[in-house]
């Protein structure tokens, strides 16, 4: 689902002590500063930060975010800095403000990880077809 010519709006770094989501998965130790990840450990913490996104819904959807096909994009960078894209179900979604945020609280909890950086995309739009069959299933939607 990845495009690379995105409009891209930024939502700011929040502060403060990791949140929830350490304890997900298999650890991928901090290491020492300067020391690049391998591609296998990069996955690993990618799918630390996909499992955790999993613990996060959309307020009026009871499905998680990324099973509703919120999440366009998870990468991990060799400097174990996670970079994710996203976007909502409309501009005028009432989770603007705080869905991109609790992302970004929860993955920064995220043991091994050294940052955090979640992106708010509107390109492409999100649509129904952007979700998993086990969401569509789940809320009756073939």
């Amino acid at each position: 689902m990845s495009d690379e010519n995105q409009a891209v709006a930024t939502t700011p770094t929040l502060g403060g002590t990791p949140g929830p989501g350490s304890e997900a998965g298999a650890v991928v130790p901090a290491g020492p500063p300067g020391k690049s990840l391998s591609a296998a450990e990069q996955n690993a913490l990618r799918e630390k930060v996909i499992e955790v996104l999993r613990t996060c819904y959309d307020p009026e959807i009871p499905v998680n975010i990324y099973e509703l096909g919120l999440i366009y994009e998870v990468k991990v960078s060799d400097a174990r800095e996670a970079h994710i894209r996203m976007t909502l179900t409309t501009p005028n979604c009432p989770a603007a403000i705080s869905l991109p945020g609790e992302v970004e609280y929860k993955a920064k909890g995220i043991e091994g990880l050294s940052g955090v950086k979640v992106e708010v995309v509107w390109e492409p739009p999100w649509d129904m077809s952007k979700m998993t069959e086990a969401a569509r299933l789940q809320l009756g939607v073939f």
